[in-house]
């Protein structure tokens, strides 16, 4: 793993434009020092889930220091555990992270962007589960 490196991010949702625009977010926090990725929506644009979608993302999302993948609910849960239970050329390391979607996915890539390891991201991400709004 090179000094540069840095957790790559994937969000999968059941919703394209969920995933697209909360990926867009997080990207613009890191200002492009981290690959945040989305998988949302099946591939044939409805709602529901990809495998195929989520493999692509981990893939092009792995920059040599791991993937943190983060789904929104339900069946996105289970088809990121359908694929790691079932690929094995997938990244390494990666871990799921048990997080609300936007608030986990923007505290994750500002530690990712700061040289976290994948476990800081992720403990990031489950953080935000305590962030006060108001």
């Amino acid at each position: 793993m090179s000094a540069n490196a840095r957790v790559g991010i994937v969000l999968v949702s059941h919703s394209a434009a969920l995933a697209e625009g909360a990926a867009e977010l997080a990207s613009q926090v890191s200002g492009g020092q981290v690959r945040v990725l989305p998988a949302g929506g099946t591939d044939d644009g409805r709602l529901g889930s990809s495998i195929a979608k989520v493999r692509s993302a981990v893939t092009a999302a792995d920059c040599g220091a791991g993937v943190l993948i983060l789904p929104d609910l339900g069946s996105s849960v289970l088809v990121v555990k359908v694929l790691l239970a079932e690929e094995t050329s997938l990244p390494d390391p990666m871990v799921i992270a048990d997080a609300p979607f936007v608030e986990g996915a923007v505290a994750a890539t500002i530690a990712s962007a700061v040289g976290g390891d994948i476990k800081a991201v992720a403990r990031a991400a489950e953080e935000a589960r305590h962030a006060r709004k108001l």
